[in-house]
């Protein structure tokens, strides 16, 4: 497996589409707005193995101090292999030396990410307006 890791922002809508689809992402109901959304985040990190899309990634951030990771997916036959590692490892080039770093994550997600670093903040407690199903 040869996966390639980059930062181009020429991703066809329907290579993510694929990917939000095969992880069930309620998102892939709203291509249009996802794909913009992707599109206008402050970090956008990509995986390839030749020309499939096999991870994504995204960063809001406001350039400074802090940074936000709403995305971080790959795809399902790719679980396991290193790919969120590598494309969240881009992630730490450009926002390693930021004040906050931020997620939510829940259920194999949260063990993920604190192999990588993260830890609960404080006593604090996830809140959110969502109009999805899957959490």
């Amino acid at each position: 497996m040869n996966i390639t890791v980059s930062e181009t922002r020429d991703i066809p809508i329907e290579n993510i589409m694929a990917l939000y689809r095969a992880n069930q992402w309620s998102s892939a109901d709203k291509p249009e707005a996802l794909y913009k959304g992707l599109m206008n985040s402050h970090g956008l990190v990509s995986a390839w193995e030749g020309n499939k899309l096999v991870g994504i990634g995204n960063a809001i951030s406001d350039g400074y101090l802090v940074v936000y990771y709403p995305h971080l997916l790959v795809l399902p036959d790719y679980h396991s292999k290193g790919i969120g590692h590598m494309i969240m490892d881009k992630m730490q080039e450009k926002y390693a030396g930021f004040h906050m770093q931020m997620l939510a994550a829940d259920g194999k997600a949260v063990d993920f990410y604190k192999k990588i670093g993260f830890s609960r903040a404080g006593q604090t407690e996830p809140m959110w307006i969502y109009d999805g199903e899957e959490h």
